[in-house]
């Protein structure tokens, strides 16, 4: 047995006995604006995971541009905090993008008008820290500010100085081109250097929060970016479990634009782990703005969490979502398909969106180790049951943590039973868990020579509550009512 030290939390093999078959954290991986953001040198927005509760706060902290396809994390920002669902937060943020080593080799210098002592010019790519106007300093003879509604640098003369006509100024952009998968997937140095997804490691312990959800827009329908995502989501710490949401993308060597490539698509690129759930095609919002399905699904899950107190045991499927229709790619003919179509998908476990219910809805309550009719973990057929029996294994090493060394007499054994059924309990009362759920400190699991070694372990039996994914009324005409003409009954 390897030498343990702290709480653990493990997820056993189902029992099965028929053949039948928010405080949610949602981590976010790519690229953000820092650029437009003063002192990003120093302001530890690189590669760490960074707080952001609305759109005010997630401008001033890692900026925010239109281009989300140079700046992947802007996305994200814009469907929790700019969403005519409702928004939902906070969300965490670890951007890759380094203006100091992303950057283009040259210099730009460009001529802007100014009038009143005022100029103002659009870029989404200046490194703000880097403009210069010759033979004038800033903070003496002029100031700059960046305007994230208008997507606009503004230079604004002070003192004595009185900027006009046409000036010309020089800046530094960044070049998000040469951010690769790598940066996202990340890795630790010898020297304790975290990057990309690595960086989840700081969260616990910067933030006291534990990772629920990971995603990266943009990012995730790379093959080497999905397989190390789900490995990062497992143990972070040494502890916790997340779950994992990614995209299939519309365009791989070839277009995946028909219900038919994004299936072949999965399968042949392995996205199957029952730690995720994988989304197809993107959604328009009605206003020109794009999204990448995971991180409508991501921010989904939290808004869903939030109604029952972060508990995750309802599925985001079905629920209302941000969009006007799907889409498949510029070039794409596909004019879209319905729910009972999309459910082509949904059995080949792929999440989509469906127009239902007078509304635009996500649709597919399953892992993406789901294939209807396939050999699987019961416990892999839902979202929501194996995000359930991650909250369970988390919750309970948050909760006991604090124990560990100290004195493991029987009163201390059976508290944490007692604890723990309580939980559970409660659970079974909201309807999150069905049945009689149960935790037991059993003998054969507590060998003598283990216990010597002060490692206890602590069995749990639950049944996550199953989604009402469908229901059928059977009716039967019957010529019984005729009777009611000559006063039958």
């Amino acid at each position: 047995m390897a030498y343990k030290h702290g709480t653990y939390g493990e997820l056993r093999a189902s029992k099965v006995k028929s053949s039948t078959n928010s405080d949610t954290v949602v981590v976010y991986v790519g690229t953000a604006p820092v650029n437009l953001v003063r002192g990003y040198a120093n302001a530890g927005i690189i590669n760490a995971p960074i707080k952001l509760s609305n759109m005010v706060d997630a401008q001033a902290k890692i900026g925010y541009a239109a281009d989300w396809d140079a700046f992947t994390l802007c996305e994200a920002v814009a469907e929790h905090f700019d969403n005519t669902v409702g928004n939902v937060g906070p969300i965490y943020v670890i951007n890759v993008l380094d203006p100091t080593t992303h950057r283009k080799s040259e210099n730009t210098s460009i001529s802007v008008a100014f009038s009143g002592g005022r100029g103002e010019f659009a870029s989404s790519t200046i490194i703000l820290d880097t403009i210069a106007i010759q033979d004038k300093v800033e903070g003496t003879d002029y100031e700059v500010a960046y305007n994230f509604n208008t997507g606009k640098v503004v230079i604004t003369s002070i003192g004595e100085t009185q900027l006009s006509g046409n000036v010309s100024v020089s800046f530094r952009e960044v070049n998000t081109s040469t951010v690769q998968a790598s940066a996202i997937i990340g890795s630790v140095s010898d020297s304790g250097v975290y990057t990309g997804l690595a960086a989840l490691a700081l969260l616990y312990q910067r933030e006291n929060v534990v990772a629920n959800v990971i995603a990266a827009p943009g990012w995730s329908h790379i093959p080497a970016v999905y397989t190390a995502m789900v490995s990062a989501a497992k143990k972070i710490n040494g502890h916790w479990d997340a779950f994992v949401v990614a995209d299939i993308p519309l365009v791989d060597t070839n277009p995946v634009d028909t219900i038919a490539k994004a299936i072949a698509w999965k399968t042949d690129n392995g996205y199957t782990s029952e730690f995720s759930k994988v989304c197809w095609p993107m959604v328009p919002d009605g206003s020109g703005r794009r999204f990448h399905l995971s991180t409508v699904t991501a921010a989904t899950m939290q808004r869903v969490d939030s109604e029952h107190d972060g508990i995750p045991f309802e599925s985001p499927s079905n629920k209302a979502i941000m969009a006007t229709g799907q889409f498949f790619g510029a070039a794409a003919s596909n004019m879209g398909y319905d729910q009972q179509t999309a459910n082509a998908l949904n059995e080949k476990g792929i999440t989509t969106a469906v127009y239902w219910g007078g509304q635009w809805v996500l649709w597919g309550p399953h892992t993406a180790a789901y294939s209807y009719g396939g050999d699987m973990d019961p416990r892999s057929i839902f979202d929501s049951s194996i995000r359930m029996l991650m909250h369970i294994t988390n919750g309970f090493q948050l909760r006991h943590g604090v124990r560990v060394d100290a004195p493991m007499n029987i009163n201390e054994r059976d508290t944490i039973i007692s604890a723990e059924q309580e939980v559970l309990d409660s659970y079974v009362g909201i309807g999150a868990l069905l049945g009689t759920p149960t935790v037991e400190f059993i003998e054969s699991e507590n060998q003598e020579a283990n216990l010597v070694n002060g490692d206890f372990v602590w069995d749990l039996e639950a049944t996550p509550t199953p989604p009402f994914k469908s229901g059928t009324m059977r009716v039967t005409y019957t010529d019984e009512g005729f009777a009611a003409y000559f006063g039958g009954e």
